[in-house]
């Protein structure tokens, strides 16, 4: 019997950090990128146009760096995938959706770029209880909450544990598990991994983009400025965690509205997952013709998708708020002063009555 051979995913070898952000030596993946005029090569300075960021003492949980457009728009926290910041994930998004009239809150989770540090290890469902106590550090609740990947896993648990601080989310490229054969050979490769990324920590993500076929420039240097911030030991064990995580048995249950964005050519996460996570939060689904990296190099595509996907959440909560007070109008139960309805009197005032 021949058996089926197995790929192991490029993300654990040289070149594969690069080719989930798309950068495969096609020249278009970054073109278009504003940089800022007469920078060096080697120099990290940031595009412009990113939100202003900030740390954030949050009790109980630590300072938290966040970028935050500011505003009176609906609030929107920005959950990014694994290995990546948000800025990373997200810096193509953040003028098109401050533009859409949404207040942008972007998070580094535990061990990615400026995130937490702390001893413990890398828990996904800490990373899910830093952002709702963000949400209420912030007093901007409940917020629709947009996970890309791994954040999108993160997503799942906020809705999951800490409902109250969640108005809808946006699920993009995730799903509900990741325990395939496939992943689960990566998974054990984040021991190398871990080693490659702590030997040459100033390097490593530099010759990864060289590898890719990006030379120096303004651009390369900040991305691999940004991911040469985050934690070996936390970023190897998010890893582990993803392929730990499961919410199959508890998804069905989560009522929160919710819309998923499913990558139509992911080779990272099959679109066959995500479409099956769609159906267990009984949530539409909004195709986007691209990889795992479509946020990135599939940015006005993914924008337009993404505002679509944002509008149907706001849209069922609404419903759904709509449904919720017409049942409290309507119950036995609720006690209301109407032309009518006499109130029931208080105690004191009953037994004045019964003495007379």
């Amino acid at each position: 019997m021949k058996l089926p051979r197995l790929r192991v995913p490029d993300s654990i070898l040289l070149k594969g950090p690069g080719a989930i952000l798309g950068l495969t030596g096609r020249a278009p993946s970054w073109k278009g990128l504003p940089e800022r005029r007469d920078t060096p090569p080697l120099s990290s300075e940031p595009p412009p146009g990113l939100p202003q960021g900030r740390l954030l003492h949050v009790r109980r949980h630590g300072e938290l760096f966040l970028r935050d457009s500011g505003g009176d728009g609906p609030p929107l926290l920005l959950l990014h995938g694994w290995m990546f910041p948000s800025d990373l994930n997200w810096f193509r998004v953040y003028a098109p959706l401050a533009k859409a009239g949404y207040r942008v809150i972007a998070m580094d989770c535990r061990g990615h770029g400026r995130g937490l540090r702390t001893v413990r290890s890398f828990r996904l469902e800490d990373c899910a209880a830093d952002a709702a106590a963000l949400v209420r550090a912030l007093g901007c609740g409940p917020a629709t909450v947009v996970g890309y990947s791994m954040g999108g896993a993160i997503a799942q648990l906020i809705a999951r544990d800490h409902p109250a601080q969640l108005r809808g989310m946006v699920l993009c490229a995730t799903s509900r598990e990741w325990r395939d054969l496939r992943m689960r050979i990566l998974w054990n490769y984040m021991g190398i991994f871990r080693m490659y990324i702590e030997l040459f920590p100033r390097d490593a993500w530099r010759w990864t983009l060289r590898a890719a076929g990006f030379p120096d420039s303004p651009t390369t240097s900040w991305i691999a400025s940004e991911l040469s911030r985050g934690s070996a030991l936390d970023i190897a064990e998010a890893g582990r965690e993803l392929g730990r995580f499961d919410s199959r048995e508890w998804i069905e249950r989560v009522s929160v509205p919710a819309s998923v964005i499913v990558t139509t050519e992911d080779q990272a996460v099959p679109p066959l997952k995500q479409y099956e996570l769609a159906r267990s939060l009984d949530a539409p689904s909004f195709d986007v013709k691209c990889d795992h990296n479509g946020v990135v190099v599939k940015e006005s595509r993914f924008d337009r998708v993404l505002l679509k996907a944002l509008r149907s959440v706001e849209e069922r909560s609404r419903g759904e708020g709509a449904e919720r007070r017409r049942r409290a109008e309507t119950s036995p139960r609720r006690r209301r002063t109407t032309r009518g309805i006499v109130p029931p009197a208080s105690s004191a005032e009953s037994r004045r009555r019964a003495s007379a």
